[in-house]
């Protein structure tokens, strides 16, 4: 039985379709849903796992692009869960893969989740990659590449890429979606917990959105 037939197979044994319905309409009727809430989810992951061990590296592509054409959105959460746990058989080929998640089925929930378990940290992994790969994600043209470069250093701490921050920032001022908006005072939020002071200066001194700034302000005020 392949990977993703276990899968499959595992999580149709929880569905709730009480749970289905009010997750769909909390994500605005965008995608259906099984009913399995994240706790009841990794659980069911972590007790496939016991019993049948991880993917192949080798699969892990298939398996994570077949789990996205899934239309039941907990089968793009597994995707999401089943890289992180491959993280050890990360390679830098894995980029395209990181970016077809970002690019289709895109939403907050799968961007995010994707940016700060896959995308943030196998940036760290291979530092190499940086700027070039970000470079690219704030100069495209899509909103979700773009938020993904503003987020990705949210949890680096004193690891934080300054500059990069501010500038990625900076370049989307003029912006008037909601989630660059939101992505923006999100970043400056988390950097403000490292460096208050460098926030509050950065705040003051850029014309940010109103939104944004609330959001990078809301620890330091």
């Amino acid at each position: 039985m392949s990977y993703l037939s276990l899968i499959m197979q595992t999580y149709i044994t929880a569905v709730n379709t009480n749970n289905a319905g009010a997750m769909k309409a909390y994500m605005r009727d965008q995608f259906a849903f099984l009913g399995i809430k994240t706790p009841a989810r990794r659980q069911l992951n972590k007790t496939l796992v016991i019993q049948h061990g991880l993917p192949g590296s080798n699969d892990i592509p298939g398996l994570i692009k077949a789990l996205w054409e899934l239309p039941e959105r907990e089968y793009q959460y597994a995707a999401i869960d089943y890289l992180q746990l491959m993280h050890k058989t990360w390679i830098p080929d894995h980029l395209p893969l990181i970016e077809y998640m970002i690019t289709h089925k895109s939403w907050w929930d799968t961007v995010d989740g994707i940016v700060s378990c896959v995308a943030g940290p196998w940036l760290r992994k291979f530092p190499s990659q940086q700027p070039a790969v970000t470079d690219k994600w704030i100069a495209s043209n899509d909103m979700w590449l773009q938020r993904a470069a503003i987020i990705f250093q949210n949890g680096y701490k004193q690891h934080t890429n300054e500059k990069l921050l501010y500038r990625y920032i900076k370049t989307q001022l003029h912006s008037k979606e909601f989630f660059i908006q939101k992505a923006i005072g999100w970043a400056l939020r988390e950097y403000s917990k490292t460096n208050p002071e460098s926030v509050r200066t950065f705040v003051s001194g850029t014309a940010l959105a109103p939104l944004s700034r609330r959001e990078a302000l809301r620890r330091i005020e």
